[in-house]
């Protein structure tokens, strides 16, 4: 046997291997856990933020990081904005997937179909997936498109 017909031997044992563990591993009885809604947080408080990571003449990201709120793994970050500060009747929002097991959430929003050289007003939030806020009270920032 040459070299050639060993190395395809070798390679065809090791893939071989390698598809009979993974059809052992979907005939196992592994079922994944799904956990229940974590306890909702007494008080959601921002530890970061919120801040204008990037804006474009169309569009900005606004991020922040906030402590866990809890309640359902499926979230959103809000941000409410408009070109005046007490009128900010625009809404966006992101969908986030909450980590039980960690202190702080972090969210990112992408704000789009914004007017060039524009000044915003917006505040930040966070909800739960059925729309129950989280109460976060974040003060009314500014950002300028380009």
């Amino acid at each position: 046997m040459n070299r050639v017909h060993a190395k395809l031997l070798l390679i065809a044992a090791a893939g071989s291997l390698l598809f009979s563990n993974s059809v052992v591993a979907q005939d196992s009885a592994y079922t994944p856990k799904i956990l229940p809604p974590a306890p909702r947080a007494a008080r959601v408080r921002i530890m970061q933020g919120p801040e204008l990571e990037r804006a474009d003449d169309k569009s900005a990201i606004i991020t922040w990081t906030s402590s866990n709120p809890g309640g359902t793994d499926e979230h959103f970050g809000v941000v409410h904005y408009g070109t005046n500060p007490i009128e900010l009747g625009d809404t966006a929002k992101s969908h986030i997937r909450l980590n039980q097991t960690h202190s702080y959430t972090v969210f990112r929003v992408r704000v789009e179909g914004l007017a060039p050289r524009t000044t915003y007003y917006y505040t930040v939030d966070s909800m739960e997936g059925n729309g129950r806020s989280d109460g976060v009270n974040s003060p009314v920032k500014y950002f300028s498109t380009r």
